[in-house]
């Protein structure tokens, strides 16, 4: 990689439809010029005009291939499954991508949507529309419930995972965290396993909780298998990626009783299309992948990628979550 361009020479590219990222690193007040795209279509049109480029959705390999300064590429979120990592390196640009920026807000998220399942809110907040004040249940099944002695099944022990763990137990859960590494994990879940025991886990789980990255590994790592053995008390919950799940497989799950319900955050198509049955699910809890937007998000983007460019200025090699 190229000497990067000192601050007074440097311009940076933020491409997202929503995040004001620009905004943000002008209120800083650091000398850096920059420039904000909304579009994918006035994205591509201005690729070429920076050093360094901090995107997500927008990202095309194509990008790779025509002319321009482009040295650094800081993602701004998490997932980076749509970066070409061997074109990247090809064209000694450097890739890091956002790991932690919304580690407190999808944490938060993930418990929010276990809560809201076990209280029953979604149901609750029907009935406010409908008028109908519910009244006392003699049938135990169909009351609302306690998180306090669950199981919660974590498959993604990074930074989200790990906050995950710390809030269930919290709450009084008994954590079972999956991680490749387990002794990483031994510290902050009361069992850590290797993904090679899943098939002995998942009927042991009140909530199998998806925070990992969508990877060859991952893809449809809960799959028509995998909720067959779950219990039918049991609850999903991804705050992953959409692709970490067998769709199709996870419908029929819900609408036959197999699993008790689900809290989804992320869906394979998105935005969800109008004829999905995941819509119309009295047993899910669907947000539209708002698990990590918070007022704070981009002050967080801006942090990780300034704090990559002062090493990047030093001279060091690596960056902080550096993946090519």
């Amino acid at each position: 990689m190229a000497n990067l361009p000192l601050k007074d020479r440097l311009v940076i590219h933020f491409a997202h439809s929503a995040y004001r990222l620009a905004e943000c690193l002008d209120a800083r007040n650091k000398g850096i010029r920059c420039f904000q795209t909304w579009t994918p279509e006035e994205t591509a049109g201005r690729m070429g005009e920076a050093h360094v480029v901090s995107m997500s959705g927008f990202w095309q390999n194509g990008f790779l291939d025509g002319p321009g300064a482009l040295q650094y590429v800081q993602v701004c979120a998490a997932g980076y499954d749509q970066f070409d990592q061997a074109r990247l390196s090809e064209a000694d640009v450097r890739l890091a991508n956002g790991s932690g920026v919304n580690m407190k807000a999808v944490s938060d998220h993930a418990l929010a949507l276990m809560l809201g399942l076990m209280r029953q809110i979604h149901v609750a907040r029907d009935n406010q529309r409908n008028h109908h004040w519910r009244g006392m249940i003699s049938d135990l099944s169909s009351r609302e419930d306690e998180l306090a002695g669950r199981t919660a099944l974590i498959i993604g022990m990074g930074a989200i995972g790990g906050r995950v763990a710390k809030l269930a137990r919290a709450f009084e859960m008994k954590t079972i965290g999956i991680r490749r590494n387990v002794d990483a994990i031994a510290d902050i879940v009361d069992e850590a396993h290797s993904p090679s025991a899943l098939p002995d886990l998942w009927a042991r789980a009140d909530f199998v909780i998806l925070c990992c990255p969508l990877t060859a590994e991952t893809a449809n790592i809960v799959d028509a298998a995998a909720l067959e053995t779950m219990r039918p008390d049991a609850y999903l919950v991804n705050v992953a990626r959409g692709g970490c799940v067998d769709e199709p497989a996870l419908i029929d799950a819900l609408h036959t009783g197999k699993i008790a319900g689900a809290g989804i955050d992320v869906t394979v198509e998105e935005p969800l299309h109008a004829g999905s049955p995941l819509w119309d699910c009295d047993n899910v809890i669907l947000t539209p992948h708002t698990g990590g937007e918070t007022r704070h998000y981009e002050e967080n983007v801006i942090d990780i990628l300034l704090g990559n460019l002062d090493r990047l200025w030093r001279g060091e090699n690596d960056l902080y979550n550096q993946i090519v």
